[in-house]
């Protein structure tokens, strides 16, 4: 198949959405791009501006906003969906009846079902079981919308269990300030995209209460030991967990103030309440809703993840920052690589 002339949807107009849009039609790609916003819509279409989710950047005319899914996912090569977690399963079902049984669809959305568990690669091939399992791959790593968008140099990575896929999503995507690499494990890609936005979480509650430096340095190390236990217990490659998608990401959102996890996380550590925090963004931060879930998983799957659980206890049961401070720092004392596999 001629790369040159592979037609392109985007299904998500949100900042991330957005930016992968703009990289793909700057690459001079036709992407059609699905917004919920009727607004967003008029705005891109009139101003060239998405000024709602990434203001400040122009779009090129070669990417095409609609409302109408159909319009965006039909007779596609390669539809791209960056939703809310939350809403993979439901704009996944909207898609069904109009996606080819040959396209590659690709996840650049990080975040694990609530109520099922399930990874967004799940999700999609699941609800488009007529599309071969193989053309599902995951693109993430450490990279902020922003930053894309303004072409910094940013170094991601496309997982596929099909290598040949994985080189197609990667030779569609990479260009001079975008550099992917090709892995074969999506579940450890997604187990990292989405652990680290709860660890970003953590890692803003510390900055929010001026801990210093040495309680983040531990606890991005120390979350990095829990992304492996999670993730080796559901099958992913630790090897995974120490590349782009694990490490590489975890230590973007655990220091970048342009992470809204960590932006959520340090208005916590300032003092702020969860609710009003969340009603004044507009934005989602995935790591909320990420941490219910991780939660969840690791009971279910008995396994131990003292940070992502105090994050939970500060989010959902209202404990004070310092108690889970307490906790942490006077659980019993162990060998630093006990659960790492």
């Amino acid at each position: 198949m001629d790369i040159a002339k592979t037609r392109i949807g985007v299904v998500g107009g949100g900042s991330w959405g957005t930016a992968l849009a703009k990289l793909l039609a700057d690459k001079g790609f036709a992407v059609d791009l699905w917004v919920f916003e009727p607004e967003v819509k008029e705005q891109i279409e009139n101003e060239r501006e998405n000024k709602v989710f990434l203001p400040g950047f122009v779009l090129p005319k070669n990417l095409v906003p609609s409302c109408d899914v159909e319009m965006v996912v039909k007779n596609k090569e390669l539809v791209l969906v960056v939703v809310p977690s939350h809403c993979m399963r439901s704009i996944s079902l909207e898609m069904k009846a109009f996606i080819s049984p040959d396209t590659i669809v690709v996840t650049a959305s990080k975040g694990i079902e609530n109520t099922t568990h399930q990874m967004m690669t799940d999700i999609l091939s699941e609800n488009l079981d007529f599309i071969p399992k193989e053309n599902f791959a995951v693109l993430s790593g450490p990279s902020f919308a922003k930053e894309v968008a303004a072409k910094v140099p940013t170094v991601v990575a496309a997982a596929s269990k099909s290598r040949r896929v994985g080189e197609y999503v990667q030779t569609v995507f990479s260009c001079s300030t975008f550099r992917v690499y090709v892995n074969d494990d999506p579940i450890g890609t997604q187990i990292g995209g989405a652990m680290k936005n709860v660890l970003a979480i953590a890692a803003g509650i510390c900055d929010g209460m001026d801990m210093g430096l040495n309680p983040r340095a531990a606890l991005i190390t120390r979350g990095l030991t829990e992304m492996n236990r999670l993730g080796t217990k559901m099958g992913a490659d630790p090897l995974t967990l120490s590349g782009l998608a694990g490490v590489g990401d975890l230590l973007l959102t655990c220091t970048g103030a342009l992470s809204r996890n960590y932006t959520v996380g340090k208005q916590i550590g300032e003092g702020k309440k969860l609710d009003d925090i969340i009603s004044e963004m507009r934005m989602v931060a995935e790591g909320v809703k990420t941490t219910r879930s991780v939660y969840n998983l690791s009971k279910k799957l008995g396994v131990d993840l003292p940070i992502c659980n105090e994050v939970y206890a500060v989010l959902f049961e209202n404990r004070p920052v310092a108690e889970t401070i307490v906790r942490l720092m006077n659980r019993s004392l162990k060998h630093e690589l006990d659960g790492v596999h």
